[in-house]
């Protein structure tokens, strides 16, 4: 008994001591890659806009911080972000209510039509409303003035109005997705107790459903906010042509205008904190609207909740959801894709002027073409499989080992993606161009870096939700029965994640195939990203060749997108 007794405690002690020797390396490992990949990058913009040959000097940050022109793209920010912000929550709610709550026609069809813009780059949509409604060229304008015999448009696109037009279309799926997420979990008891009681529907509506989604609308909602106040495409697209800029595209333009010199970079640094000052402010907010109440009564759907009848109005709203769709999804695809099959922009689109010359020039004949679209297809798949297994090693350090300090490692892991991309790449352009003896400015690895830094949280998340309903005791038999942690680790933890694993690859994928704002600091002449080949070629007036290669980008985008939901759903199936 006493020897069976020893034996056990000899071998718990044995068991937990590999715990803690493979969990410390692990530990160790996960601390310097974040070190290296986020804590670096912005310690460097930190230095380089307050310091100046490790003096204290502040004069450059004051001086870009009182420039009128600065000021001003400061205050565009901040006017678009909180008109798409508002709109976009106001949008994507009402469409979550109207599918979850309602009993609208084809619920199931619309549910998986309002997510397609959020995988639509919105560069991309921002092209095809600048050929549809750029002031004079635009086919919409030009049809318009066309029947009137007048010489005003209809709608000018390259105007602030048309900067948050075209964010609002790509953005509101955010609030849509949380919301939606929110009204399945909802115990519909609640509303029903509520009717019960003498509610009419506006009531509950304003009483019971609002107050008990506003965790998932500010979510939502935050997403909007931080998406658009870092997003450099659209408003570079839409608003350079009639001298609108934004901090992201002010960054752009000084360090674009100075040739990368390094003073250039440091005015975009100083100009990178103010901008990240406006994230962090818009964060404290949200923490501000969540503090505000306790929501934990969405817990899980008890029944069916009871659908409202829309009676006459239910032919008139599922138009309204259809013309949507048509606009933001139909119309801007449908002119990619017409414009890329054009022999030259602004000839009608009849058959008789179509090509397939442009789609086989950028696959088979530019060179730029080419090497942009082996280059996304490398970096995406590379940074997919590094970040992927990075990030599982940190998730498992904080899910399953927990050591002191682990919430350090949670802040570092999801702090690049809440830092704008364009702030991420100036960090990256600090650290990795000689400042470390080490100079990968205008390669292919300082693009990979920072696609690594940027996605980790991607991982992270997908990891730490597979890890979480892996139970301990699955390890502990296994290491009972004589295998080490690590052997544990790989032989059973690993396989029963894989699934998990696999939909955070295609997570990390999909984004950096369509990614712009990071790549267009950082790629050189032999590195450049689709996004930034479709983004160049456009600004060099080849517009017809543009709209093929972002056919050809969209056309992979969807069916990485439908690999993912295949994944995502045997792994729900399991």
């Amino acid at each position: 008994m006493r020897a069976g007794q020893s034996l056990r405690g000899s071998e718990l002690r044995r068991m937990e001591g590999s715990r803690f020797n493979t969990g410390q390396l692990l530990l160790v490992i996960s601390t310097i890659i974040l070190v290296i990949t986020v804590v670096l990058p912005v310690a460097m913009i930190v230095y380089n806009v307050f310091f100046y040959n490790w003096s204290f000097d502040w004069s450059l940050f004051a001086s870009m911080l009182t420039d009128p022109d600065n000021l001003a793209a400061m205050w565009n920010t901040v006017k678009i972000s909180f008109f798409v912000t508002t709109l976009g929550t106001v949008v994507g709610l009402f469409f979550a209510w109207l599918i979850g709550r309602s009993d609208i026609p084809l619920k199931g069809l619309m549910k998986s039509l309002f997510v397609i813009p959020y995988m639509f780059p919105p560069f991309i949509g921002a092209m095809a409303w600048g050929l549809l409604l750029a002031p004079r060229a635009g086919y919409i304008n030009k049809m318009f003035m066309a029947l009137t015999g007048g010489r005003t448009p209809l709608f000018n696109i390259n105007t602030l109005a048309g900067i948050v037009f075209v964010e609002l279309c790509y953005y509101f799926p955010f609030v849509f997705i949380q919301v939606s997420g929110a009204l399945e979990r909802m115990d519909p008891t609640l509303e029903e107790s509520a009717r019960i009681a003498g509610a009419n529907q506006l009531t509950v509506i304003r009483r019971i459903t609002m107050p008990l989604v506003v965790p998932a609308i500010a979510a939502g909602a935050m997403l909007i906010l931080i998406s658009s106040l870092s997003h450099f495409g659209v408003p570079a697209i839409l608003g350079f042509s009639n001298g609108i800029f934004t901090l992201p595209t002010k960054i752009y333009e000084l360090i674009y205008r100075a040739s990368g010199s390094f003073e250039g970079i440091r005015q975009g640094a100083s100009l990178s904190i103010l901008l990240v000052a406006v994230v962090v402010l818009a964060l404290a907010l949200q923490r501000r609207v969540l503090r505000t109440g306790r929501y934990d009564i969405i817990r899980g759907k008890s029944m069916r909740p009871m659908l409202i009848k829309l009676r006459g109005w239910k032919a008139p709203l599922l138009a309204v959801c259809f013309v949507f769709l048509i606009v933001t999804v139909i119309l801007p695809l449908f002119t990619i894709f017409g414009v890329g099959f054009l022999k030259a922009y602004g000839v009608p689109m009849k058959l008789a002027n179509m090509t397939l010359n442009n789609f086989k020039y950028v696959l088979f004949e530019s060179r730029m073409a080419r090497d942009a679209i082996r280059n996304s297809f490398f970096l995406s798949i590379t940074s997919a499989v590094i970040t992927m297994l990075v990030g599982t090693m940190i998730a498992y350090v904080i899910v399953k080992i927990q050591p002191r300090g682990k919430g350090v490692l949670e802040v570092l892991g999801i702090l690049p993606y809440s830092i704008p991309g364009i702030v991420l790449a100036v960090g990256v352009i600090l650290t990795w161009s000689g400042a470390f003896y080490l100079n990968l400015y205008n390669t292919i690895w300082i693009i990979l870096i920072a696609y690594i830094a940027r996605y980790m949280a991607f991982s992270m998340k997908s990891a730490s939700a597979s890890l979480e309903q892996v139970h301990d005791s699955l390890e502990e038999a296994s290491r009972t029965c004589g295998a080490s942690h690590f052997e544990s680790l790989l032989d059973v933890t690993l396989p029963l994640i894989r699934p998990g694993m696999v939909a955070g690859f295609f997570l990390i994928f999909l984004p950096a195939m369509r990614e712009l704002t990071t790549s267009l600091l950082l790629y050189g002449p032999f590195t450049r990203t689709m996004g930034v080949a479709i983004y160049s070629i456009n600004e060099e007036g080849y517009t017809v060749q543009a709209c093929a290669l972002a056919g050809v980008a969209i056309i992979i985008i969807v069916i990485g997108e439908l690999i993912l939901r295949f994944v995502t759903r045997e792994r729900r199936g399991q």
